[in-house]
């Protein structure tokens, strides 16, 4: 077990390395061992298949720490945010429900620990009232987006979430194919209410423009004016609705939806792929399904599969940050990665003669909204795909600001290195802070999670491997054309 001061005498070593001279202050890289319920020694545990430098191996338990310490153990609401309080995200609890046995594969949790604290989820889930009415936690089977954190009934006017409801989802059939033990009862309930969970989706009531799925519905108003009609994070949405053994979308909704992609094809910033400017558009749905190898119809096409599609995003990010049309301060090989995150607030101001407009909580990227505003998620969440890349940046980043942007749950969720002067407007989110800029002061759950999962896809495979397993995704994957690969 490494302490404070071997962690910074060997975290230069990872590929990469870090910069001498620049460590983070002194409280933030303490014993990762914190005394918490449910957690262990890590001493003798055995080696991952893919050697990590000690710098991502440590952001990997903070960002679990988050979903472990800040997640409410007697009913598994996970907040959308903190330190600042905040509603429950039911998107962060399909992340939590990924990270508890990524924990405990590491030790960092036992066992028993990450199941008792996924089955109070699901049975919080499970008995949660569904209905048009108010008091309810959703209707059809879908959730809301946001719920309250006592009660965990709707919050305010959100708005029943499919993509959302799609991310818990994967982490509730994550749960139900890792928890596998057929002598632990309690882990026999938790692929029990898994099943329950996912087949009480009505997927075809949120057609309204068959067969295409709306973005969601409120109680007032109805379906949502806009579907999942371009690529995007959609997929995990449209595989889950395909492998519904219940009440699944129909035939062919898959090709009609990647009909649709064509206009997004493009070479800007790099090798030709299927562009979505935010990172988590490529990421998201290759947190829970391994695209190596497999190919639809129109990935087939293409010559290439879709994990390939979100290597070349990467590399086209950090092609964005190097040509840096925009002058914004800190870009290029090293310091890059523009994704949905937080930002300052809404306001124009003039920096160095030039006018800048800024935004708070937005997806940003390459050829859409940029406001110098950068988030860790969007390297660490790609780190599968190009970890050639990804590592090197992450580790100058945590060398050349780690002190103002690396606390106690691993990197805050962003900075925005050209915005270093108080704005005439009051700030939304974070502070400046000397050295580095504008700084987020949160974490958010959506992007803790994907920093987690996709570290761990990189080290061992844990996520990618164990919902191979999952008949529901496998049936799905099928349904929408996929073969090749893992599926044969």
């Amino acid at each position: 077990m490494l302490n404070k001061r071997q962690f910074m005498a060997t975290a230069g070593l990872g590929l990469g390395g870090l910069m001498a001279g620049c460590a983070p202050r002194a409280d933030s890289l303490g014993d990762p061992r914190i005394a918490v319920d449910g957690w262990t020694p890590l001493d003798n545990l055995p080696s991952p298949d893919v050697p990590v430098n000690p710098l991502l191996d440590d952001i990997q338990r903070r960002a679990f720490r988050f979903f472990w310490e800040t997640t409410d153990p007697k009913t598994g609401l996970a907040p959308d945010r903190g330190p600042t309080p905040s509603f429950a995200s039911i998107a962060a609890i399909g992340y939590a429900l990924t990270a508890y046995p990524i924990g405990a594969s590491h030790g960092w949790v036992t066992r028993a620990a990450a199941r008792d604290r996924t089955l109070a989820t699901l049975e919080f889930l499970a008995a949660a009232p569904m209905g048009e009415g108010e008091g309810t936690s959703g209707y059809r089977g879908f959730f809301y987006h946001f719920l309250g954190v006592t009660k965990g009934l709707r919050f305010a006017r959100a708005e029943l979430s499919t993509i959302d409801t799609a991310l818990l989802m994967a982490g509730v059939l994550f749960a139900q194919s890792w928890f596998d033990r057929a002598d632990d009862p309690a882990e026999a309930r938790i692929r029990a209410l898994a099943e329950q969970l996912y087949t009480a989706i009505e997927w075809p009531w949120a057609t309204p423009r068959a067969p295409l799925v709306s973005m969601g519905w409120h109680p007032e108003s109805g379906f949502i004016p806009s579907d999942w009609d371009i690529y995007n994070e959609g997929m995990i949405l449209y595989i889950l609705g395909l492998g519904s053994p219940t009440h699944p979308l129909a035939d062919g909704t898959w090709q009609a939806w990647t009909e649709r992609f064509e206009p997004s094809w493009g070479n800007r910033w790099g090798e030709p792929h299927l562009q979505f400017a935010p990172m988590f558009g490529h990421q998201y749905s290759h947190v829970w399904v391994d695209f190596r190898g497999i190919q639809d119809g129109y990935i087939a096409g293409k010559g290439i599969d879709y994990f390939e599609n979100s290597r070349r995003a990467t590399y086209a990010q950090r092609a964005y940050a190097i040509e840096n049309a925009g002058g914004w301060v800190g870009y290029g090989a090293d310091c890059w990665g523009l994704t949905a995150c937080d930002g300052p607030g809404d306001f124009p101001m003039t920096i160095a003669g030039r006018k800048r407009d800024f935004f708070s909580y937005s997806a940003r990227g390459p050829g859409e909204r940029d406001d110098g505003t950068l988030a860790p998620t969007a390297l660490l969440g790609s780190l599968p795909f190009a970890p050639e890349i990804v590592e090197p940046a992450v580790s100058a980043i945590y060398a050349r600001y780690g002190a103002g942007v690396y606390d106690k749950y691993g990197f805050l969720d962003s900075f925005n290195p050209t915005l270093t002067a108080r704005p005439p407007e009051r700030l939304k989110h974070g502070e400046i802070r000397p050295g580095v800029g504008w700084v987020d002061k949160d974490y958010l759950g959506i992007d803790q999670g994907p920093i987690v999962a996709m570290i761990e896809n990189h080290r061992s495979g844990l996520v990618w491997k164990t919902m191979q397993r999952n008949p529901h995704i496998r049936r799905g994957l099928a349904r929408a054309g996929f073969s090749g690969g893992w599926l044969g």
